[in-house]
């Protein structure tokens, strides 16, 4: 009689692992958690006995009014944060509230951080309620986000730490109170100014790095040490940069899709691009530069290193223009986009002439993207072919593109046969 074999025992590796995390301090353990939403956090509490109050112990607040079931379970949990972290630093709290008025004391929940260390204040409001005076002299904040909310009328203003201020949406008295923002951070590197209408705002920092604003702010930026603006214009030019650096880099887009540039504006901005490194630009803006150029004579790009640009596939017959006008053109990013709307016996194919070789594949031209938010065009491949076979300095083509299964195996059959002029040329399909 043949007995029955016992089966084997299957260990359950996952159930004798190691916790290494658990075994880490507690000091440790918070600081990783204040990272995570306080949703996340709060969820750790069921993993052991150990973690169930650790999540008190997060040094920031991080909530979404919407994450709750009703108004007062919302209040009384931020209220109960607060209460516990009575002794304690708060460095961060992030709040996003949509409450009819006077439904919590924003006021209250503010006053409470800035004499507890906050360094990162993050409020979006709906509807709008005016942020406390007292914020205005929080010497240890060192990221200001504000949306949807109103600033008071400030008489002093000291931001000893600030390093990046986030506006959107927001009311004010007026320009100088946003003024009174910037100038009363004497380190700011960082300032973003969104949906946040002003006449003429006058930004002057010694340390300001980075400028970010829409279509609905006018600027007049002196910062020594601006590395980069980026902005969207829609008929008229917004900004102003006194003292323009070759290393700034300008990324400008436009502010609606079916929007067009005059010759003016076109003539304005010019002066601008012509003399920076490093530039990002709209397929609409681009576009009225070669219609501009073509009214004279062709236009030289002779600083331009680096250029992110956007095509339409009606577009690409400016291409060969465009590169001809880099002679210097080191890093190339071109991003295909949908059409402008237009009527449809309006739209027609590109008849591109790749035959021509502009100068800047032959001597400068070391890094070649290409990029589509849209299906495959006609034409991709021809695209990639030119620059393969004729950079002759080329060290990396990416090709940030979207192919079936299907069709990738006849894509890629196809981009392995093409030569390239440059044997150290790495093509990477993404």
């Amino acid at each position: 009689m043949v007995g029955r074999k016992k089966k084997p025992k299957i260990c359950d590796k996952e159930s004798h692992e190691e916790d290494r995390i658990s075994q880490l301090p507690e000091p440790l353990i918070s600081e990783i958690l204040s990272n995570l939403s306080t949703k996340d956090v709060v969820r750790t509490s069921v993993l052991s006995t150990r973690w169930r109050n650790l999540w008190q112990w997060v040094s920031g607040l991080d909530v979404e009014f919407n994450t709750f079931s009703d108004t007062k379970t919302f209040v009384s949990f931020v209220e109960s944060f607060f209460d516990s972290h009575r002794e304690s630093w708060i460095r961060k709290l992030r709040l996003n509230i949509c409450l009819p008025y006077g439904k919590c004391d924003l006021n209250s929940w503010i006053d409470a951080v800035t004499t507890r260390r906050i360094q990162n204040l993050d409020v979006n409001f709906f509807p709008a309620n005016e942020i406390p005076l007292i914020i205005y002299a929080c010497k240890t904040l060192v990221h200001l986000r504000l949306v949807r909310v109103a600033l008071a009328d400030a008489e002093f203003v000291s931001f000893p730490c600030m390093k990046i201020i986030h506006l959107e949406e927001i009311r004010y008295p007026n320009e100088t109170t946003l003024q009174k923002l910037i100038s009363g951070s004497p380190v700011l590197e960082d300032l973003t100014i969104i949906r946040s209408p002003a006449k003429v705002l006058q930004v002057r920092s010694h340390t300001l790095k980075r400028v970010d604003i829409d279509e609905s702010t006018d600027v007049v930026i002196d910062a020594p040490l601006l590395q980069c603006l980026r902005t969207k214009i829609i008929s008229t030019k917004n900004y102003k940069i006194i003292n323009l650096g070759f290393s700034t880099k300008l990324d400008i887009g436009i502010g609606f899709s079916n929007a067009t540039c005059g010759k003016s504006l076109i003539h304005d901005i010019l002066t601008d691009i012509l003399r920076v490194r490093d530039l990002v630009i709209s397929n609409v803006i681009l576009k009225g530069i070669f219609l501009y150029s073509n009214s004279g004579p062709v236009l030289q790009f002779q600083d331009l290193c680096r250029l992110n640009a956007e095509f339409s596939q009606s577009d690409l017959e400016m291409l060969p223009t465009i590169l001809d006008s880099c002679p210097k053109l080191e890093s190339f990013i071109l991003e295909m986009v949908k059409e402008p709307s237009m009527r449809h016996e309006e739209k027609r194919e590109a008849h591109v002439m790749f035959s021509a070789v502009p100068r800047c594949l032959v001597s400068s031209l070391k890094f070649v993207e290409l990029k589509r938010s849209i299906p495959k065009y006609e034409g991709e491949m021809e695209l990639i072919r030119y620059f393969l076979k004729n950079s002759t300095m080329l060290e990396k083509l990416r090709l940030n593109v979207y192919y079936t299964k299907k069709t990738k195996c006849d894509f890629l059959t196809e981009l392995v046969a093409i030569p390239r002029c440059s044997t150290a040329c790495e093509v990477i399909v993404l």
